[in-house]
């Protein structure tokens, strides 16, 4: 039985939650056998009446929960040969896992080092400035999505959302994100989730390969004269037959894109967006969100705005960390890019979010339709020169920017990106499109969310990576156009965080199998 709109006003207990619901629809607590939160939210809309919203569902004696496997296929099909996974972020895992557990050994390669020795690489870094460029916030095992805050959120209503929350909750994730409104993960969870997926998927008898860049794809023709993967080299000059590879590379594997375009891979440029990092202080964003009256212990606000310009761009909000960081989260020499990341608590003092303007492939140069990686690379190096040629980030107060003035001091707000910061003018590498429509964007933000506009606010250049400016085709069997290579995750155009890039690697893995 499902009760909906449990309104409480106080922070007590779920159980307590599941008593009042039934004592207010007249059901009989004492015969309950078994309940569970389907769903949490906090209802802000009235600052004078803030409460959290809760759906549960209860099971009475006799009844049982119907539990789903999506993730197992009936009578899979036998492989001639082991099937390799390139890329051990989200779409990687979950699609080496599904092979997996269906009884197939996957070969799972990842140019960067497993998540314990990863995080000692990217701390490295923000610390002292010492980039290694298979090893840090983009590369690495996990992917991007493991130094940030883990959102699990998503506009995609799919069957395989729920499947996708519970193998996290399986391998050491917090049990709540099966049911709050807006579940995450947080960084400090996500390393444990990673490295419990690498050693089941290892159990299960795939095979996991860290510092294993693929250079190189081999074709042959099959009896219809149509070209198919027969093996991947690697960089150590290890070469692995196969005639399946799925491809879940992330939106900065610029070198395996160039070679994969080279051999002959079709490729399509696709719109992305670029733009800024903006700091607020967290305790503003909760004041602004929640108001003051409220005694609910409550957890740190967020927000997601969007604004459409006349110019006809759209300036929106992305990927908001409450109580976060800004990350140092450049891939390759002589650049400079941002993340933000959050510990599952939320505690900082700073709010952080990009700020991003939509960017065309009309907007890149060139006839190649790799053209907007192009575009991305020479921002992020015009970010680090601006910042000082030594990965230290260009910053700007809010104000400062709206007037297109340099920096001199900071104010109330100070910001959080290490290993260090310059005050700079973000108008002078900014394309002017973008300039303009975030100027006009965070003024509206403004209206929307008082503070947002606030002069102290910290802006930090570049963010680049939001999404892949490429994306590969794939036919009805999910392949590209080279059988038994399938394209999968975020980097190949297919997905747009955690949760969806999950979903793809097991959507691919499936179809292989079936």
């Amino acid at each position: 039985m499902r009760i909906s709109n449990i309104k409480i006003y106080e922070d007590i207990p779920e159980e307590k939650v599941v008593e009042r619901a039934c004592q207010k629809n007249h059901i009989d607590y004492s015969k309950i056998t078994k309940w569970r939160i389907f769903k949490k939210s906090i209802d802000a809309r009235n600052k004078k009446d803030i409460h959290y919203l809760y759906t549960i569902d209860v099971f009475q004696k006799g009844e049982e929960e119907v539990q789903d496997n999506l993730i197992l296929v009936p009578n899979p099909k036998k492989m001639s040969s082991r099937p390799i996974v390139i890329g051990a972020g989200p779409a990687g895992l979950f699609a080496a896992y599904t092979l997996a557990i269906n009884g197939v050994s996957p070969i799972l390669l990842e140019q960067g080092k497993c998540v314990e020795e990863r995080q000692k690489d990217v701390q490295n870094f923000i610390q002292n400035g010492v980039l290694v460029p298979s090893s840090n916030v983009q590369f690495g095992e996990g992917g991007a999505g493991t130094f940030s805050d883990g959102k699990l959120t998503t506009g995609v209503n799919n069957e395989l959302n729920k499947t996708v929350l519970e193998t996290f909750v399986k391998f050491g994730a917090p049990e709540q994100i099966m049911y709050v409104n807006k579940p995450h993960i947080g960084t400090d969870n996500l390393i444990r989730v990673v490295k419990n997926m690498r050693e089941e998927i290892i159990r299960l008898g795939g095979m996991v390969k860290f510092e294993s860049k693929v250079v190189d794809f081999e074709w042959k023709e099959d009896a219809e004269k149509e070209k198919r993967i027969s093996a991947v080299v690697l960089e150590n000059g290890e070469r692995i037959e196969t005639d399946i590879v799925i491809l879940a590379i992330g939106h900065s594997a610029r070198t395996t894109f160039e070679t994969l375009y080279q051999k002959g891979v079709k490729f399509e440029p696709k719109p992305f967006s670029v733009g800024v990092r903006i700091e607020h202080q967290q305790e503003m964003i909760n004041e602004s969100q929640y108001g003051t009256e409220s005694k609910l212990k409550l957890p740190p606000a967020e927000y997601k705005l969007v604004y459409h310009a006349e110019n006809g761009r759209t300036c929106y909000t992305f990927c908001m960390c409450p109580g976060g960081v800004v990350m140092a989260s450049s891939s390759e020499e002589g650049t400079v890019v941002t993340n933000g990341m959050s510990k599952f608590a939320r505690d900082g003092e700073n709010a952080n979010s990009a700020v991003l303007v939509n960017v065309t492939p009309e907007d890149c140069a060139g006839n190649t339709p790799l053209k907007g990686i192009y575009f991305q690379k020479e921002l992020e190096e015009k970010a680090y020169k601006l910042g000082g040629a030594n990965y230290h980030a260009p910053v700007q107060r809010v104000e400062d920017f709206l007037n297109d003035h340099q920096s001199e001091n900071f104010g109330q707000i100070k910001p959080s990106y290490r290993p260090g910061v310059t005050l700079s003018n973000l108008n002078e590498i900014l394309p002017h499109f973008v300039s303009q429509t975030l100027k006009e964007g965070i003024l509206y933000f403004d209206s929307k969310l008082k503070g947002f506009a606030n002069p102290d606010a910290i802006m930090t250049g570049v963010e680049t990576r939001s999404s892949s400016p490429v994306k590969i085709p794939r036919n009805e069997k999910l392949e590209a156009n080279f059988g038994g290579l399938y394209p999968c995750g975020e980097g190949a155009g297919y997905a747009g965080g955690i949760m969806t890039a999950a979903m793809d690697g097991i959507k691919v893995a499936k179809e292989i199998l079936k």
